[in-house]
C-alpha cells in the first residue's frame, strides 16, 4: 500500500489510485518530492517553488557539510550535478542508473559519496532541479523540473516562507511557532519574526488551555464546528497529521506513545477517533488479500470496532484488494 495515497483516499473519499496517478504523471498537478525533513511528500504542483526556496537554505547547509566531511570539492559536486542533469535530458532514469553513470565520471571521494542511496539525486531535489517522475517497472524514476512542470515565476524566500505558514495552519492549526520550526527545520529564532509579520492574516487563539496559532479565515470555521467521537479513522504510516506538532499530549497518552514512535524513526499507522490515537494498525498480505490487525490501546465499543471495520472495508474498495480485520 502507498502511505501517500492512503493519506490522500483518508483524506478525500471521493479520490481513486487513477485520479492521483492523473494528477501526479498526466496532469502533474502534484508533485512527488523530498521537501520536509528531506522525506517524501505530494505537494501542489503550484506551491512547488515555495517549498523548494523556503527550504533550500537549511539543507543547503546540511548538504554542504556532508560534503565537507567527505572532503569533497564544490567543483566536483558541481560536476555530479551536471552529469545527472545531462542523463535526465532525454528523459525519465532510475536512481540506479543516474548514480552508475555519475560513478563513471567521479574522483574517489565522489565515488564513496554515491555508495549512498539518493546521493546522485539529493542535491538536485534540494535545488528543485529535478522530482519524481512515473514508475517503471516498480521502481522510481526522476526527471527534470523544467522539463516535467510548466515555468512558473520566481518567488522571494520571504514570500516563500510566508507560504509555508499558510499551508501549515491551514493543514495543523490552531499550532505554535516551535511546532512551524519543527516541522520545516526553520529555526524558532527564525519562525517568530515570520509570524510576526503575518498577524493581519493569522490570529492567536487557545484551545482546552493551550494557545496557537490559526488563519483568521478558518476562526469562524472552527467555531462553529463539531468534533465526531463516533466515526474512527485509519491513518497511514509517517501520516502528517501525527508529525506536524512538537508535542503531541492532545494526540495520545504518554504511556502508548513508544507504540505509535518506535526505534529507528518507525511510526506507526494509527486508529484516529475523535481527533486522538486509540490504536495502531498492520497490514498483513497474503497472495490477493490482505488482513488489517488491529491493536486498540483501550477496550472500545462494539460500534467503534464495527466503524473501524467499515473503514477497512472502504480502504479495501480504494486499493483494490479484500480487506479484513483481526482486533489482536
Amino acid at each position: 500500500m502507498s502511505q501517500a495515497e492512503i493519506a490522500l483516499w483518508t483524506r478525500a473519499r471521493d479520490l481513486t489510485r487513477s485520479d492521483i496517478q492523473s494528477a501526479l504523471y498526466e496532469r502533474r498537478e502534484i508533485v512527488k518530492t523530498a521537501a520536509l525533513r528531506l522525506t517524501l511528500h505530494l505537494i501542489s504542483a503550484r506551491d512547488f517553488p515555495a517549498y523548494v526556496t523556503a527550504l533550500k537554505p537549511a539543507f543547503t547547509v546540511y548538504m554542504q557539510r556532508q560534503f565537507a566531511r567527505l572532503g569533497a570539492k564544490p567543483a566536483q559536486v558541481d560536476a555530479m550535478m551536471t552529469t545527472v542533469m545531462d542523463a535526465l535530458q532525454d528523459g525519465p532514469r532510475t536512481q540506479q542508473e543516474l548514480i552508475a553513470l555519475a560513478r563513471r565520471r567521479a574522483g574517489p571521494k565522489m565515488r564513496l559519496w554515491l555508495k549512498y542511496a539518493w546521493s546522485a539525486v539529493r542535491p538536485l531535489v534540494i535545488e528543485g532541479l529535478i522530482c519524481y517522475g512515473p514508475p517503471r517497472g516498480g521502481q522510481a524514476t526522476f526527471v527534470r523540473v523544467d522539463q516535467w512542470l510548466p515555468k512558473q515565476p520566481a518567488i522571494d524566500i520571504a514570500e516563500a516562507r510566508a507560504t509555508l505558514v499558510r499551508r501549515f495552519l491551514g493543514a495543523f492549526g490552531p499550532a505554535s511557532v516551535n511546532d512551524f520550526s519543527r516541522w520545516c527545520a526553520m529555526s524558532v529564532t527564525e519562525a517568530r519574526p515570520l509570524f510576526d509579520s503575518m498577524r493581519d492574516e493569522i490570529v492567536q487563539v487557545s484551545v482546552d488551555g493551550a494557545s496557537g496559532w490559526m488563519l483568521r479565515r478558518d476562526r469562524s470555521e472552527l467555531a462553529d464546528s463539531t468534533l465526531d467521537v463516533r466515526s474512527p479513522r485509519l491513518l497511514p504510516a509517517f501520516d502528517s497529521f501525527i508529525l506536524a506538532h512538537a508535542t503531541k499530549e492532545h494526540l495520545i497518552d504518554r504511556k502508548h506513545y513508544k507504540r505509535v514512535w518506535r526505534s529507528q524513526g518507525w511510526i506507526s499507522p494509527v486508529v484516529l477517533l475523535g481527533g486522538a490515537i486509540v490504536g495502531v494498525w498492520f497490514p498483513e498480505t497474503s497472495g490477493k488479500t490482505c488482513t488489517l490487525e488491529v491493536d486498540l490501546f483501550d477496550r472500545q465499543p462494539r460500534s467503534i470496532r464495527d466503524g473501524i471495520e467499515r473503514e477497512a472495508e472502504a480502504l479495501g474498495a480504494f486499493v483494490g484488494t479484500p480487506i479484513g480485520v483481526v482486533f489482536l
